[in-house]
């Protein structure tokens, strides 16, 4: 067994998120999350670099050496899969383990609203799920491409750096492509996807102006595509796709995005107001005509009304979820105050602190 093993296990026992060992500093777990230190003493560069290098294969080895960054998955039997990082500091060497449970929960388990599942149910178009690091954007996905698996029989493709979930076929098919092993690129798995007969597309992250241009042109070309981005609305969303391009570009991305757009589903993780875990806010989008010609005139702004008008489909803004929490007991004020964008409406509340 691989002395970091007691460690990852100790993370799952104490309910934590992610496992930090980093040289310098004492190992800690992000439990709802807070940073939690487990050991009082730090641990020495010697020490880091005997726990993470004892479980990396040689080819994996060889490109931290060479790169002094490396993404990967670490799985460990009756415990769980960890998305892992290792990473060069300048204390020493560093390691971050995320924790990924075995089980893929249901978006009514994960206290996503329901309505969601509704994008499963699209043919093709472009869904996103946007929201900063680790606010549960991969599981909220892994719970949608669950939900088609047992639901349709179709063949998913998944292109992840590194593959989070493992899902296994039910009624769908599903191929697991992971960057860096199966393929050499996001962009390179994406443009051999369509020689592979699939029904579904899901990119583990939008990364790049290549990537965003060839999912799009998935999307378009009759696949549903799902994938992620590091914004928190449905408008920033739409804006950081387009003003990724050139300019001289912009105007030919704002049609296509327009016909390609099926949905955004922004999400962020609350502390709960009793410290027991976190709860999921969620800002949801629908596909409408409105939205095609809003992003196509270049109106963005227009996209909060829309949703706003739509609430009655199931769309909801951000401080509508937040709201909604806030109402039910669930987050503090003081954190509704906090994530909310239109602070005026939460400043009432804003002084009550978490229990």
């Amino acid at each position: 067994m691989a002395k970091i093993d007691d460690y990852l296990r100790k993370t799952r026992d104490l309910a934590g998120s992610d496992l930090h060992v980093s040289a310098g500093i004492p190992p800690k777990v992000r439990i709802h999350g807070r940073l939690v230190p487990i050991e009082e003493k730090p641990w020495s560069d010697e020490r880091v670099r005997e726990l993470l290098i004892e479980v990396l294969d040689p080819r994996r080895r060889s490109i931290y050496e060479a790169r002094h960054d490396l993404d990967w998955a670490y799985a460990l039997e009756d415990v769980a899969r960890f998305r892992v990082n290792y990473h060069l500091t300048t204390r020493g060497m560093g390691g971050v383990f995320r924790l990924i449970p075995h089980e893929i929960r249901t978006v009514e388990e994960l206290g996503v609203p329901k309505v969601v599942e509704r994008f499963a149910h699209l043919r093709n178009g472009l869904v996103l799920c946007t929201g900063p690091t680790g606010s549960g954007k991969s599981t909220t996905l892994a719970a949608l491409i669950d939900y088609i698996n047992r639901n349709f029989a179709k063949h998913i493709i998944t292109i992840e750096e590194p593959i989070e979930y493992v899902h296994t076929d039910k009624r769908s098919h599903i191929s697991q492509r992971e960057v860096g092993v199966d393929a050499e690129s996001f962009a390179t798995a994406l443009r051999a996807a369509s020689r592979q007969d699939p029904d579904v597309i899901l990119v583990g992250e939008l990364r790049d102006l290549e990537t965003i241009g060839l999912a799009i042109t998935a999307a378009e070309m009759g696949y549903l595509v799902f994938a992620t981005l590091h914004t928190n609305s449905a408008a920033k969303t739409v804006d950081r796709i387009i003003d990724v391009f050139p300019e001289n570009q912009q105007n030919h991305i704002r049609v296509m995005l327009s016909q390609a757009l099926k949905g955004v589903i922004a999400q962020l993780l609350l502390r709960r107001r009793d410290g027991k875990g976190r709860v999921p806010t969620n800002e949801i989008l629908f596909p409408s005509l409105s939205l095609s010609s809003i992003i196509r005139e270049g109106t963005i702004y227009k996209i909060v009304t829309l949703i706003e008008g739509g609430r009655g489909q199931g769309m909801q803004l951000m401080d509508d979820s937040i709201m909604n929490r806030l109402k039910a007991g669930l987050i503090s004020g003081e954190s509704a105050y906090m994530f909310s964008f239109d602070k005026k409406k939460f400043a009432s509340v804003a002084h009550q602190k978490s229990a």
